[in-house]
């Protein structure tokens, strides 16, 4: 090896060529020998046997079983290969040498953290490192709940452990013939069922299994079987048909994937289990101390700042966003690395009324003396501040005690833009202390012995209040309404129980006006909640925000939840991921209960799996979403085999993606196909379930079919075998330096307002297609097969880049070539209807940058839009113009194709505006969901969403507030301007297609 070149991570990716490796043996003895790379650890130790025997001394090794290799891995720490079907090359060591060591403990138990560890990219022992009491009791803790759920789906009797492997997949319940629907021409469906173990299919009209058996009992002559023995399962695919739903509910039925079934035999599995309570705390009270809160600022370190400027250290008491009371403001001290306080910070409130999830958050600034100005100015010396970082820790523990004793605080790096406190952010230290700044803190001993914050158990007894009911429902009346005056908040907290009885659904109102810092106030606030009649789960979740930290609330808010299907959970499971960034302690509700419902459905699991996984690396999580992973894998072991799967297939996805975008010289679609025939590529990017959807088996890539796409980021396209059905093919996009949770966020929103038009009867054919973040700045995108962008269409069929904009007919004709004689009407219906769907999702939703590379079209007519960069009104502009200038794109074209070619067929058209009308309003009785929706996400840090002000725009189009036939009346002038104005949009596409003929 060269002098200056340490490590061999090229050399192992380097072929199927053979290594020369170096074995210490514990007898003493050295070994060297080659070794392909593709070998397996295990079969690598049974040639260290077979060299070993004429080695002295080999009668001194006892079973192979016995002992374990040790290497020092590419971060340089020590690892045994405790899975040894792992090939060397993907272990990857350091340097060409492997340990052989007798074994020691649980091999099961070091194999299962071993594949855990690579699973969640995070390795268990910087857990053990943290030292740290509470995560070691919350992995106790969570390890025996998560282990007893594993044990519980070993007695679930068949159909509850199908439900739990396989659920289904279903539409949202919709009147067959409702309005906007497409109805089907025919009430029978003609399918093809192929027995398991047998090339022989029959074709049978689908009505129930019955009918399947009896075909196979003609066609082998065997005796009749019962059809309580077997089920329907989707051929290519981890979807089965069960359950008392009808046939036209299940999603792959629209989808046209039942041409094949699979009959299979139950295999029944029944294990019980009983859970165990949690034992509960005893507490002592602090309600008697009478003395004011402080805490002694002692000292900074590693403090980064000019010479000449003075350090600040401000200091703020919290709870959620309200501010306790003053902020305190410590003595400015001279510039240095360590600067030395010693200082004590008094507070304007008693230790008694602290409220349990008070959070102390501190800011450390530098202040700027300005040089004086001459006295004619009569303006008074400035101070400048001069934001360096800031932290915050909660001032009691997770065990209920008043902290005491030093704390040593490292800080996080402040953001400009945002104020000097921030107590949205993380209670979590930044773990890179040995460049953070730091600030040293002591909380006082109070008193002798530990205080701890007294359970709320006791009954209050309430005064009967006076009669402003009136007052009382017109604030209540007022749904969108949280800024109060001070005699609203003192009739609202003194008409409380009649808030509990006649206005359950405004808790929110009432916690807002709670005095968090009166423990009176507090012990009937908790008291009172304690007979809250529970919320509809969708209402409830305006709750997790930060605003809203008190235990007692956030144990409710999770009672309601557990109302939630598992298909409702599954639609907002992205937001409760990230408010699980507000919880001050890694042991809260919302994580046992969002493990509990990921160990009872495995889909819940799995995507669940991927949202904490693709935020690993963010420092200020990494911690809390590490536990929560490793206790999701303990508790469903078999699962880890798949995960690791698709875990290995990204990782080869993404040096793929390094190497077409990093190659020295222009790369070809070619170079990429070649790379991929490879056998490791072959081997890791097959026979795997989509991380987009766990019911979709990834069988074998096809490399003639994959390239990668023209844009900034070089986008793979990756094509799969079907093997159900010879010529289709499954297709996914793999992106890498794009961050794909906003494009998520967004489908997201997009399913869920399917799914409320669904069930008012209302199709508009949406293609909400797959998108999943599956690390930093990198994911997968479905694949929309048979389906062209309206820039390429319009390409196509004209001249020039410069008039293909302008082509009125391009649109229509395409459809003609697509869907020829009666199917045109069909396609045409289709086009109407999701042009409607996405006009009003698009307007609602403010989404940017719609150019006609943006908006595609299937060649059975469904439009859709793809490439959410822009949301909430973010318009683009260009040389400080705004490029779109419309409310949603409604093009003439567009218009073209929904009255048929023909100009005269206004019947038609008003039959779309009736569409989009329905849609609107039906969103409009939905709004303050999407609105809670979208503030939940503010902790994922998206650059469009990162206060209450970027939701305004979510609230403006959904006229919030306003009656329905106001509503109505401001989306009728927003259409006809999108109709009106749309020639500025086609300006805007024209200038697009020049723009990209010129990159061509």
């Amino acid at each position: 090896m060269h002098p200056g070149i340490y490590g061999m991570l090229e050399e192992w990716e380097d072929g199927d060529q053979e290594i020369n490796m170096d074995f210490l043996l514990p007898t003493g003895i050295f070994l060297k020998f080659p070794v392909s790379r593709n070998d397996t650890i295990k079969h690598i130790k049974e040639m260290v046997w077979r060299n070993a025997r004429s080695e002295a001394l080999f009668s001194g090794l006892g079973d192979p079983d016995g002992y374990v290799f040790t290497c020092i891995n590419q971060t340089a720490e020590r690892e045994e290969l405790e899975e040894e079907f792992r090939r060397i090359r993907d272990v990857k060591p350091f340097m060409c040498v492997l340990r052989l060591v007798a074994r020691e403990g649980n091999r099961q138990e070091k194999l299962t953290n071993t594949q855990i560890t690579q699973l969640i990219g995070k390795g268990l022992h910087e857990f053990e490192s943290q030292k740290n009491h509470e995560v070691n009791e919350f992995r106790t803790k969570m390890r025996t709940f998560c282990e007893e759920k594993a044990l519980e789906r070993q007695y679930l009797p068949w159909q509850r452990w199908l439900e739990y492997s396989f659920p289904c997949d279903l539409e949202p319940c919709r009147t067959p013939s409702g309005f906007g629907s497409v109805k089907l021409k025919s009430s029978k469906i003609f399918i093809n069922v192929k027995f398991e173990a047998s090339d022989v299919s029959v074709e049978v009209v689908m009505t129930h299994v019955h009918s399947a058996l009896k075909k196979k009992a003609t066609v082998f002559r065997s005796l009749r079987q019962e059809p309580e023995d077997y089920i329907l399962q989707v051929n290519g695919r981890w979807d089965f048909i069960y359950g008392k739903h009808p046939l036209c509910q299940f999603k792959v039925s629209r989808e046209n994937k039942l041409k094949h079934l699979y009959m299979y035999i139950q295999h029944k599995k029944r294990k019980n289990l009983i859970f165990d309570s949690f034992p509960q705390q005893n507490t002592s009270s602090l309600w008697s101390i009478n003395e004011p809160f402080y805490i002694q600022l002692l000292q900074g370190s590693r403090v980064n700042a000019d010479e000449g400027m003075k350090l600040v250290v401000q200091a703020g008491l919290f709870h959620g966003s309200e501010l306790l009371c003053k902020v305190v403001t410590s003595l400015d001290v001279t510039v240095c690395s360590e600067p030395l306080w010693d200082q004590r910070l008094e507070f304007d409130i008693n230790v008694c009324d602290l409220p349990r999830m008070s959070r102390l958050c501190f800011a450390l600034y530098a202040v700027i003396e300005k040089t004086k100005k001459p006295k004619s100015t009569k303006k008074k010396n400035k101070k400048a501040d001069c934001p360096i970082a800031w932290v915050n820790t909660m001032v009691f523990d997770y065990k209920d005690q008043l902290k005491t004793g030093e704390f040593l605080l490292s800080m996080w790096p402040s953001v400009p833009g945002i104020d000097l406190l921030n107590p949205m952010g993380t209670v979590e230290k930044n773990p890179n202390v040995d460049s953070a700044a730091g600030l040293l803190i002591r909380f006082p001993n109070i008193r002798p012995h530990p205080l701890y914050y007294p359970s709320l158990e006791k009954i209050i007894d309430f005064e009967k209040n006076g009669d402003v009911h009136l007052k009382l429902k017109e604030i209540m009346d007022n749904k969108h309404y949280t800024e109060f005056f001070e005699d609203e908040k003192d009739l609202l907290w003194k008409l409380r129980t009649e808030i509990r009885e006649h206005y359950p659904e405004n808790l929110s109102k009432l916690l807002l006006v709670t005095k968090w810092n009166k423990r009176e106030d507090v012990v009937q606030m908790v008291s009172l909640l304690k007979k809250w009649p529970d919320l509809p789960a969708i209402h409830a979740l305006e709750l997790l925000d930060y605003s809203f930290p008190d235990p007692a609330v956030r144990s409710f808010t999770v009672r309601c939840l557990r109302k939630l299907s598992d298909d409702e959970l599954l639609q907002y499971l992205i937001q409760l991921v990230q408010v699980l960034k507000y919880e001050s302690y890694l042991d809260c509700d919302l994580t046992t209960f969002l493990l509990e419902r990921a160990l009872s459905n495995r889909r819940i699991g799995h995507f669940l799996f991927w949202h904490l996984r693709s935020e690993i690396h963010v420092a200020s999580v990494s911690l809390r979403f590490g536990l929560i992973l490793e206790a999701y894998c303990r508790g469903n072991i078999h699962h880890i085999k798949i995960l690791n799967k698709q875990n290995e297939a990204l990782a080869k996805m993404r040096a793929l993606s390094d190497f077409v975008k990093s190659g020295s010289q222009k790369m070809t679609v070619e170079d990429l196909k070649l790379c991929i025939r490879q056998e490791t590529y072959m081997e890791a990017l097959s026979d795997l379930l989509s991380p987009l959807n766990p019911s979709i088996i990834l069988t074998e890539i096809c490399a003639d079919k994959c390239r990668f796409m023209d844009s900034k980021m070089k986008p793979l396209w990756l094509m799969y075998k079907n093997p159900s059905t010879p010529g289709d093919m499954v297709g996914i996009i793999f992106k890498n330096g794009d961050d794909l949770r906003q494009d998520m966020l967004t489908l997201q929103m997009i399913q869920l307002m399917e799914n409320m038009w669904k069930k008012e009867g209302l199709d508009l054919r949406m293609i909400p297609y797959g998108c999943l973040s599956t690390g930093n700045k990198m994911g997968l995108i479905e694949v929309v097969k048979n389906s062209d962008t309206i820039a390429n269409i319009q390409l196509n069929s004209s001249n020039s880049a410069a008039t293909a904009a302008f082509n009125k007919d391009a649109l229509l004709n395409w459809l003609k070539s697509k869907n020829p004689g009666d199917k045109l009407e069909q396609a045409i219906e289709e086009f109407t209807l999701s042009c409607a769907g996405y006009c009003v999702a698009t307007y609602v939703l403010g989404i940017g940058d719609r150019h006609n590379d943006n908006i595609m079209i299937r060649e059975t007519g469904q439009l859709f839009h793809i490439d959410f960069g822009h949301f909430l009104g973010n318009f683009k502009r260009k040389l400080g113009i705004n490029r779109e200038r419309v409310p949603f794109i409604l093009t003439y074209d567009f218009v073209h194709v929904i009255q048929q070619g023909r100009t005269n067929n206004s019947e038609k058209f008003e039959r779309f505006r009736e569409y989009c009308e329905q849609a609107y309003k039906i969103l409009c009785r939905n709004g303050m969901l999407f609105v809670n929706l979208f503030a939940m996400m503010k902790a994922a840090g998206l650059p469009e969403l990162t206060c209450f002000k970027d939701i305004q725009y979510l609230k403006d189009s959904l006229a919030l507030g306003k009656s329905e036939d106001e509503a109505l009346k401001n989306f009728k002038v927003k259409f006809n301007e999108a109709l009106r104005e749309s020639w500025k949009t086609k300006v805007n596409w024209m200038m697009h297609s020049l723009a990209k003929d010129n990159r061509a």
